[in-house]
C-alpha cells in the first residue's frame, strides 16, 4: 500500500470516528446529539424503521439505560433476586427504546437551542435547553441531568421536561404497579413485556 493510499484510508477513518463520536463537553455533547437526531428524523428520505434504528443507536450509546431501569425500580432493586433484577432490566431496556421511538414525529421538525450549562459536581452537569417546535405550539424547556463520572463519555441520566422528571415520573408509575400487586417484581416485568409487543 502506497502513502498516498494511507493517507486516504487514515483520513477516511479519522472522519468516520468524528461521525460516531460526540463531545466530551457535556453542552457539546447534547447540542450536537440532538442536532443529529433532529436532522434525521426531518428527513424525508429515511422509513420510519431507519429513523427507529438511528434513535435506538443513539439512545444505547448515549443514554445510561441501566441506570435508568435501577433508579425507576426503587428499593426493590436491593431485595429483589439478581436474576429477576437482570430479567427486569433487560425488559426496561426494550420498554425505554419502545417508548422513545414510537413518538418519532413528535421530535422532528423543530429547533433546538442549548441555554445553559451547570456543573453540580464532578460527576454531574445540568443542561440547559429549549425546543421551538415549527408547529407553532409554545417553546419547551428541557434540562439534561448528565453523567460524567467518566469524562470521555457523558451519558443522559434524567431529562426534566417543564420542571417535571422523567426517571422521576417513571419511578412513581412503576411504584404504583408494584403495590398494586405487592411488590411482585415479575408482574412488572410481565408489564413491560406487554407493552413492547403492542
Amino acid at each position: 500500500m502506497n502513502r498516498l493510499s494511507i493517507f486516504f484510508l487514515s483520513f477516511f477513518l479519522m472522519f468516520q470516528s468524528s461521525l460516531l463520536a460526540y463531545s466530551t463537553d457535556p453542552k457539546e455533547f447534547i447540542s450536537e446529539l440532538v442536532s443529529e437526531a433532529i436532522n434525521k428524523l426531518s428527513d424525508k428520505s429515511l422509513t420510519i424503521e431507519e429513523k427507529s434504528e438511528f434513535i435506538e443507536k443513539i439512545a444505547l450509546e448515549n443514554v445510561d439505560i441501566p441506570a435508568l431501569g435501577l433508579y425507576t425500580l426503587g428499593e426493590l432493586r436491593k431485595t429483589s433476586d439478581k436474576s429477576d433484577v437482570s430479567r427486569y432490566q433487560k425488559a426496561f431496556e426494550k420498554y425505554f427504546l419502545k417508548s422513545l421511538t414510537s413518538r418519532l414525529s413528535d421530535y422532528s421538525s423543530s429547533k433546538f437551542e442549548v441555554i445553559n450549562s451547570d456543573q453540580k459536581s464532578a460527576n454531574y452537569t445540568i443542561i440547559n435547553s429549549k425546543i421551538l417546535p415549527n408547529d407553532g405550539n409554545p417553546e419547551i424547556k428541557i434540562d439534561w441531568r448528565i453523567y460524567t463520572k467518566n469524562p470521555d463519555k457523558p451519558l443522559i441520566r434524567d431529562l426534566i421536561v417543564e420542571g417535571l422528571s422523567l426517571a422521576r415520573t417513571q419511578k412513581e408509575e412503576f411504584a404504583s404497579i408494584l403495590s398494586s400487586n405487592n411488590n411482585d417484581i415479575n408482574i412488572l416485568i410481565s408489564k413491560l413485556e406487554e407493552f413492547t409487543k403492542e
